[in-house]
């Protein structure tokens, strides 16, 4: 056998195990190589006539020849392996043993006389079509692998949108959603939520009544002083959910309260009243430290002295009371907390006892701490 025929049967036998693409591109090389062959035959029987006119002696064109020829084949069959044209190893005992003249002829000629088939408008002018029977002759796994099951030729992969699992690839544009966390303050701060709470207040500062401006009186205090120690049970009803924006967010909450107000200063010693009372909590998003301002009036029984002599001492045991205050409260979970802040109080008869006794009420202001106690159960506004 000689080399010539030797390489195309071994072209011929990688186009067989090949895709259809790979075919394509491997036949037309088959051919290309062909042609390269017989012209460097033909150049190399040139050279030996040369040198050996030119040398006169006949061994050396046997030496150089043959090293000629190793490199001259050497050199295309590397590139081709480069170039992913033989995806295996040839082994030329093997393969060239198994039916060469028989395959190799016949492989040959029906790759010539193929007909063109419409596979693809930009290369069916340039490659010719293969038979599936030409060259899958008798190998049945050849006709699946290569041809596919339908027996057509491989359809080229479609476009990344149709490939399975494309959907399931990151998109390249991420948007950024900001996750804000859940108000805790919502379980605390809603309608209809109801607590208990107990104020004890120590209001050792005397002032004037603080609406003398509108009664046209003077800002006047008496010589008398007076130090009240109020202790307030309330029931503290939420009427709102919170609402608002800014700095006015927050919730509105009503008080009940039934008030015992000690004297340790002053010719009285005590003061009972009921009050009611409507409180501003302004609910910051998961503020502990919620501030509030609140405002209360009520009636109540207190010995007054100045019917027993007592200058400057009230004027009869019927009196009013109005509070005014502002302060923090402190949420240590959704049932308990604490609250702190200033509170003034008010206490007088509304001039009811005038003219036998005149009305100089109590003005006072000072501390008042609180504790606060959810009834019933918890509410879980923030995470719904």
């Amino acid at each position: 056998m000689s080399f010539g025929n030797q390489v195309s049967f071994m072209r011929g036998r990688a186009v067989r195990d090949r895709s259809a693409g790979d075919t394509y591109l491997a036949l037309v090389q088959t051919r290309r190589w062909k042609g390269m062959q017989e012209g460097i035959f033909q150049g190399l029987d040139v050279c030996n006539e040369i040198l050996w006119q030119a040398t006169g002696f006949p061994w050396l064109s046997r030496i150089m020849l043959p090293l000629l020829l190793v490199l001259v084949v050497r050199t295309p069959l590397q590139a081709q392996d480069q170039g992913a044209v033989f995806p295996r190893t040839f082994n030329t005992q093997t393969d060239f043993r198994d039916g060469y003249d028989s395959e190799a002829s016949t492989a040959e000629s029906r790759f010539n006389d193929a007909t063109p088939t419409a596979v693809s408008d930009d290369v069916s002018d340039v490659y010719p079509a293969i038979k599936r029977d030409g060259v899958c002759a008798g190998r049945p796994l050849c006709d699946e692998s290569v041809f596919g099951q339908s027996g057509g030729l491989p359809m080229q992969p479609p476009p990344d949108g149709d490939k399975p699992g494309a959907e399931s690839r990151p998109s390249a544009v991420v948007s950024v959603t900001k996750i804000q966390r859940p108000d805790r303050n919502l379980d605390i701060y809603y309608r209809n939520r109801r607590e208990f709470s107990l104020d004890v207040g120590w209001h050792p500062i005397n002032i004037p009544f603080v609406y003398d401006f509108a009664l046209g009186d003077t800002y006047d205090m008496t010589p008398l002083r007076y130090t009240l120690v109020p202790i307030v049970a309330s029931l503290r009803w939420h009427v709102t959910n919170v609402g608002w924006r800014s700095i006015f967010r927050g919730n509105m909450d009503f008080t009940f309260s039934g008030s015992i107000t000690a004297i340790p200063r002053g010719p009285e010693t005590h003061y009972y009243s009921f009050d009611f009372g409507i409180r501003r909590n302004f609910v910051y998003r998961n503020w502990r430290v919620v501030p509030f301002f609140e405002q209360r009036g009520g009636a109540g029984i207190i010995n007054a002295k100045e019917p027993l002599g007592v200058i400057w001492a009230q004027g009869q045991n019927l009196t009013f009371t109005y509070n005014i205050g502002a302060g923090v409260r402190y949420n240590l979970d959704s049932k308990y907390s604490f609250s702190a802040g200033m509170n003034y109080m008010h206490i007088s008869n509304f001039y009811l006892s005038q003219p036998a006794f005149y009305n100089y009420g109590i003005n006072v202001y000072g501390l008042m701490f609180g504790l606060d106690i959810r009834l019933g159960k918890p509410r879980h506004s923030a995470s719904q």
